[in-house]
């Protein structure tokens, strides 16, 4: 009977390795803040910030895009770079949860200064719009979300806990968003409507940010501890690197978090845009489609621990990858009527929330999987790398949006003659806004179904769990 329950559980991934079992739902919403946090700031930055560029500081389009273009290259190496740094960090708190604490006040900090470009020379103004992008995003965001992901691999090694984790992060994830993109616009027109507004209305939203993190920081605790076993204390780069590009799941786990990202970064991106010149309404419009999604995906990813009792975290992401490539599609029917984008908005969020909410709880098999084959543990490495499925969603897809508009001849403030409160855009323009938002997503989401169906980890997981545990048992990796 015990070899059976034992069984069971491993099949569930609810058994334990080493440390780190059951988790408190205290430790689980602590968790879910850091990234409520992280997606109150950054919700802004991958949605809004090219908005607040262009049509309130007056940036042209063009050098929008060059910044966030270039930067992609400093972004390509920072989040390899903070995993070897996480992976060697000792301190009383352990060796991902002290970053937090560390980053958290320059983080919100650098946020506002985001949105206080001055009025100066297009020069000066490119060079501070470059370095304040990538303070944030390339140094301070990375310093902070890579041990952040890697913190719930060393909470429990329970994969079920993981999945928990996960799901409370995804599930919170969106309120930061919901907080910050929904309302900014509506607290923008209360201030004034001006430049000077958005920094206001980011100084709010870094200090919930801020209560957020600290949240975060003091009530989630590092358990796991493999220090008995004979592996290396520090494994040569090259071999590290190895094990990495070798691990085909991490390679499927980072297609996926990046299609999410792509999503989230595409829709908010493109959606003003879309609000104000095809639905002619830049205020409420936005926001309630914003809301609707957000607020769905919230639902559905909360719903996803009751579905994992039926469905393995592949199948249930499958299937919601296909209804979500469905849903946009017909869309497609009517571009103009904000009706249909609104119910289309919720019914794609009841599918997109699965991979949305189960992403990190793979990211975590991905770890064991790569120890398994690999005999090294990459924690860091693999959340690290992972990462980059987001800096690619958030600045390369904003740097595409950016010269996608710029080669269609859209008009910043700076430069456009306004007619009925709305600059004059050119019909090209208004055709790329509209080609962005109908067809970015379809093909995205059918990129996720594809990696879906080649993705067979999850059957072959209960089978490492307990090599790894006879392994772990004689002191090995």
């Amino acid at each position: 009977m015990g070899k059976q329950k034992n069984a069971l559980e491993r099949q569930n991934g609810t058994a334990s390795l080493a440390a780190g079992g059951r988790l408190t739902v205290g430790e689980r919403l602590a968790y879910g803040c850091g990234d409520t946090a992280c997606n109150i700031v950054f919700g802004m930055i991958s949605t809004l910030l090219t908005l607040f560029y262009t049509d309130y500081a007056g940036i042209s389009v063009a050098t929008v895009g060059l910044v966030m273009l270039i930067s992609r290259i400093f972004d390509g190496t920072s989040d390899v770079i903070m995993g070897f740094i996480v992976n060697r960090t000792k301190s009383r708190w352990g060796k991902a949860r002290p970053w937090i604490i560390w980053m958290s006040i320059p983080y919100c900090v650098s946020a506002v200064l985001l949105f206080t470009v001055p009025q100066t020379s297009e020069t000066l103004q490119f060079w501070y719009i470059f370095v304040t992008y990538n303070l944030t995003t390339t140094v301070l965001y990375t310093a902070i979300n890579v041990p952040y992901g890697t913190m719930s691999t060393m909470m429990t090694r329970s994969a079920h806990e993981r999945d928990l984790l996960s799901v409370f992060r995804m599930s919170m994830a969106p309120v930061g968003r919901i907080i910050s993109v929904t309302l900014t616009m509506p607290v923008v027109k209360l201030f004034g409507d001006t430049k000077e507004a958005w920094a206001k209305a980011m100084l709010m939203w870094s200090a919930i940010a801020l209560v957020m993190l600290l949240i975060c920081f003091f009530r989630c605790k590092e358990r796991v501890q493999l220090e008995n076993t004979t592996s290396k204390s520090h494994v040569p780069l090259g071999k590290n690197l190895k094990a990495l590009l070798t691990n085909q799941y991490f390679w499927a786990a980072l297609i996926l978090w990046t299609v999410t990202c792509v999503h989230g970064t595409l829709v908010g991106t493109d959606l003003p845009y879309y609000c104000k010149y095809i639905f002619g309404n830049d205020s409420w419009m936005y926001s309630v489609l914003y809301l609707a999604e957000a607020g769905t995906l919230v639902v559905g990813a909360m719903l996803c621990p009751l579905l994992l009792n039926r469905f393995s975290k592949r199948d249930l992401s499958l299937w919601g990858c296909v209804l979500a490539v469905a849903a946009h599609a017909t869309l497609l029917l009517n571009p103009h009527s904000f009706t249909l984008a609104l119910v289309s908005s919720i019914v794609r969020a009841l599918g997109e929330a699965p991979l949305t909410a189960l992403v990190f709880g793979m990211m975590g098999q991905v770890v064991e999987y790569g120890q398994w084959k690999s005999h090294i543990r990459q924690e860091a490495l693999i959340f690290g790398g992972g990462s980059l499925g987001f800096k690619i969603g958030t600045g390369i897809t904003s740097a595409i949006i950016t010269k996608l508009l710029d080669i269609s001849g859209y008009t910043s403030s700076i430069d456009g003659v306004e007619v009925g409160g709305l600059i004059t855009q050119p019909s090209s323009a208004l055709q790329m806004i509209q080609n962005i938002y109908l067809y970015g997503p379809l093909i995205i989401w059918a990129i996720a179904v594809v990696v879906l169906l080649l993705y067979k980890l999850d059957k072959k997981y209960a089978s490492i769990m307990t090599a790894l545990e006879e392994r772990e048992a004689r002191g090995e990796l």
